[in-house]
């Protein structure tokens, strides 16, 4: 008979290039504190309030391009003065120990009304996202793409809003295309060691569900093989809705099985108002638990 291991929370881990001292990590949560989408000097102080040695953290999402911004007051890295706003911030987190991952995210047509010129968003398309990354010039340790929660790229992997003719829609390869291009730029740019991507197959946001979210999720974990990186960040198929949490016999096993490298599962808890995240790899299940504050959001 098979014996399950227990790891504690408190273990050393590591993964790949990062000596991990413990296994809680901070997940990403917005907070649209970021006013001019310029992170603010308290951010220095939140995050570092956070930061442990050997500690992994992954920052609030950031928008990619002006365009981008899913909502008011989000902080971005695409100019000058955003990079150079977040120098501090990271350096602060290194010189306590920490390891620092930048959530990259386009919101697509989950827009706030304020877009620059009074343009529309740009909806699902076949215009890629850019491949210039700033995140080298912050000193972030790495980049997790949100995929996640029916923004843009979630919006082409979903049946249920992807109603494209093209390379781009219909089959389960064309819906993943996308989605697979964007991580290959990433991974082109700063190697796989350094990328992690965010996934909700089974999540229905911004009424984005997939009719088979099962096969959704195990072809894009097997296809993420491929390219060899570090993580995959997968939501919990009890978390369909940001509203509640759902009874459901779904489960990410079958890709946690089927994916090589670290497996983070992000999961709700009627315990407390904050999201609770299990991090796994091989038959090794690890927890991580995301500390927050009343006004943020795990996205």
């Amino acid at each position: 008979m098979e014996t399950k291991q227990s790891i504690p929370l408190l273990a050393p881990y590591k993964m790949r290039l990062f000596n991990l001292s413990h296994r809680v990590v901070l997940a990403p949560l917005t907070r649209s504190r970021s006013y001019g989408s310029i992170p603010q000097p308290h951010v220095k102080l939140y995050y570092t309030q956070r930061t442990t040695p050997g500690g992994l953290l992954i920052s609030e999402a950031c928008a990619v391009s002006e365009t981008s911004l899913g909502y008011p007051d989000i902080p971005g890295i695409w100019t000058r003065e955003q990079v150079e706003a977040w120098k501090p911030i990271v350096d602060a987190v290194h010189s306590q120990g920490g390891i620092f991952f930048c959530q990259i995210w386009h919101g697509d047509r989950v827009f706030h009304q304020d877009q620059p010129n009074g343009e529309a968003p740009v909806s699902s398309t076949d215009k890629p996202l850019s491949r210039h990354l700033t995140y080298k010039s912050t000193g972030f340790d790495g980049v997790e793409v949100h995929g996640a929660h029916g923004y843009l790229i979630d919006q082409f992997l979903k049946d249920k809003v992807n109603d494209r003719s093209d390379e781009y829609g219909g089959s389960l390869e064309n819906r993943c295309r996308f989605a697979l291009e964007v991580i290959e730029a990433v991974v082109n740019e700063i190697g796989p060691d350094r990328v992690g991507i965010r996934l909700s197959p089974f999540a229905d946001y911004m009424e984005s569900g997939d009719s088979n979210p099962e096969a959704l999720g195990l072809y894009l974990v097997q296809a993420m093989n491929k390219h060899g990186i570090l993580y995959c960040h997968l939501v919990e198929p009890r978390m369909k809705t940001p509203e509640g949490i759902f009874e459901c016999k779904e489960s990410l096993t079958p890709m946690r099985i089927a994916f090589k490298g670290t497996f983070i599962v992000a999961l709700q808890t009627t315990l407390s108002s904050r999201p609770i995240l299990w991090l796994m790899e091989g038959r090794s299940w690890r927890i991580r638990i995301c500390s927050g504050d009343s006004n943020s959001m795990s996205r």
